[in-house]
């Protein structure tokens, strides 16, 4: 049976990689991943040779089922009997990431039951950006709901609104383009929750900011060489 692997590989310091993650990495046929400059970054430093393939992340979307050379390549690889492992730039896989209609594509081309190979999809836990901005929160997390990254336009105000609303802690992930205007937002909608960013985690600039929002709106406001990286935005519950 051929085997898939969605392999979780580090957000930011590369010393947060399992044991597991680069035994498999090192096994696999194929290794496929966002962009390939990034990722031989990673199998560089763990002396990892297996070759790499540079999936259609940026054309996969929900929905389309519009024939694509690299994803036909893809199920090629899987239906010869090679085993493959899925990467993201940083993270895991499939979480507010392209990677996981490619998971789809596959259970759709290898349906279990129906008289052809069935692929074994194996995940390879590891780093979340989320996960690991709700634990140094201080936030009560036994319940929370994860947003991905919010719409730009359409529907944006109304989940600042169900975010207002929510008895369980809200979590996003949101660009340096629009932290501030995702601020902004919090102030009008929620100005007495409690809001903590987490921004570049595991990174060298990490940085936890909490307060009311319009106390944080003020701080990146005064701070402005601040709003740069990758943001995670936790919003408290009732």
């Amino acid at each position: 049976m051929p085997k898939f692997y969605v392999v979780g590989t580090p957000i930011g310091n590369m010393e947060d990689i399992t044991f597991r993650a680069v035994r498999i990495l090192n096994e696999v046929d194929l290794v496929l991943c966002e962009d390939t400059r990034v990722t031989k970054n990673l199998l560089n430093k763990y002396n990892i040779k297996t070759p790499t393939f540079s999936y259609p992340s940026d054309n996969l979307k929900p929905g389309v089922n519009k024939a694509n050379p690299k994803i036909e390549y893809i199920l090629k690889q899987i239906e010869e009997g090679r085993t493959l492992a899925l990467v993201s730039d940083a993270g895991t896989p499939t979480i507010s990431d392209p990677g996981s209609v490619l998971v789809s594509k596959i259970k759709e081309a290898f349906p279990a039951n129906a008289g052809g190979p069935e692929v074994e999809i194996i995940a390879i836990p590891g780093p979340s950006a989320v996960i690991s901005a709700l634990s140094i929160s201080g936030l009560n997390v036994a319940e929370f709901t994860f947003l991905g990254f919010l719409p730009h336009k359409k529907g944006r105000e109304t989940l600042f609104k169900e975010i207002a609303e929510s008895e369980r802690v809200m979590v996003f992930y949101e660009s340096p383009h629009r932290i501030m205007k995702a601020l902004s937002s919090l102030v009008k909608f929620a100005p007495e929750k409690k809001v903590t960013i987490a921004r570049e985690l595991t990174k060298v600039f990490e940085q936890i900011v909490s307060g009311t929002p319009a106390e944080v709106e003020k701080y990146f406001t005064d701070n402005g060489d601040k709003v740069r990286g990758e943001f995670v935005v936790l919003v408290s519950g009732k």
